[in-house]
């Protein structure tokens, strides 16, 4: 047994393929206390998170700004050393053999670009080719499909800085996978970007994954990209993880309501004793009844049916915003005072 596969960590052949155990990153700052005084704080950006995600997963990497997210990415990719914990990606710990990991992941950050700024795309990607010896066929082979599924074919020959955002972003998406990486982190990969690029961005993520087997960890804080790509969400606040689970699970923590919207013959009065849903808004002859998000809607809709004269009616599902907005709220731990040094 290897060093790598001591004390269950995973050894990047089985299933799981990202293991993190009891990780902390705590940074050390100067802050002013007076004119003339700083005092040493420290900042605990990540506190004790543990997750492992499997080979082939996509998992969405969600929380409010500040919450540890990019810390994490760049601690995964060994950009940062962790203040305690474990971390092992594809059997490897990340902090001290960076380099051998790096031909096994890609990395795209949606604030900075890994292209070369004054290069053509296709320089770009010739480099990128260069520096992780890439066998030509395979670098063919992937960036083939990289510039049809990302429509980049009359963007190779332009300058990295005369591209829009949105190309820029599907330029850097392409450059992260041109080396076959068995794990991708995309950190905000849609951020700026119009609806048409996402749409393109996110059937590209769809595609990757489903033909190629990569696993793919994605923060963002466009839900929809999770709602749309991911089955599994994980949510960070304070540097600690609050949630892990199905998407869909999301609702029952966060206390989201699900909406009934009731078309009736005529104005009446707002609709009372329907079992679990109360009227929320009336507006003529429409209504607007609020129920559990996991309580199913038939009894509901039964109810009204049974006595009220119905035209029409709709269920709306809840907005995924406003229950990652609640779950914050109900879960932040109150702040800890940072100790002087």
């Amino acid at each position: 047994m290897t060093a790598d596969q001591v004390d269950g960590q995973v050894d990047g052949n089985g299933p799981e393929f990202i293991a993190l155990e009891g990780v902390e990153k705590v940074f050390r700052v100067r802050r002013k206390a007076g004119r003339l005084r700083r005092v040493k704080q420290e900042v605990r950006a990540v506190d004790g998170i543990g997750f492992r995600i499997g080979r082939g997963e996509m998992v969405g990497y969600i929380g409010p700004n500040g919450a540890g997210k990019s810390t994490t990415i760049k601690m995964l990719t060994g950009i940062l050393v962790p203040s305690g914990g474990r971390i092992r990606v594809a059997g490897i710990d990340p902090s001290k053999e960076r380099t051998r990991l790096a031909r096994r992941m890609g990395v795209v950050f949606g604030q900075r670009t890994t292209l070369w700024w004054d290069l053509p795309l296709r320089d770009s990607y010739e480099l990128v080719r260069r520096m992780y010896r890439v066998p030509y066929d395979t670098y063919r082979k992937n960036l083939d499909r990289c510039v049809e599924l990302l429509d980049l074919g009359p963007l190779l020959d332009a300058p990295v800085r005369q591209l829009s955002l949105g190309q820029r972003m599907r330029g850097d998406i392409a450059a992260a996978l041109l080396h076959d990486p068995e794990v991708l982190y995309l950190d905000e990969p849609t951020i700026g970007l119009d609806v048409i690029s996402k749409a393109r961005v996110r059937e590209f993520l769809r595609e990757v994954n489903a033909t190629l087997g990569t696993t793919i960890l994605l923060t963002t804080h466009d839900l929809t990209d999770i709602e749309q790509l991911c089955r599994r969400v994980m949510v960070i606040d304070h540097g600690r993880l609050v949630y892990d689970g199905a998407l869909d699970g999301l609702h029952g923590i966060g206390g989201s309501e699900r909406t009934l919207v009731v078309d009736l013959e005529r104005e009446l009065p707002p609709i009372e004793g329907v079992p679990g849903a109360r009227t929320v808004k009336v507006e003529g002859p429409r209504q607007w009844l609020a129920f559990p998000a996991t309580q199913s809607a038939a009894p509901v809709v039964a109810a009204v049916a049974e006595r009220w004269p119905l035209v029409d009616l709709s269920v709306r599902e809840p907005d995924i915003e406003d229950v990652i907005a609640r779950m914050y709220t109900r879960s932040a731990p109150k702040p800890r005072t940072p100790e002087a040094r």
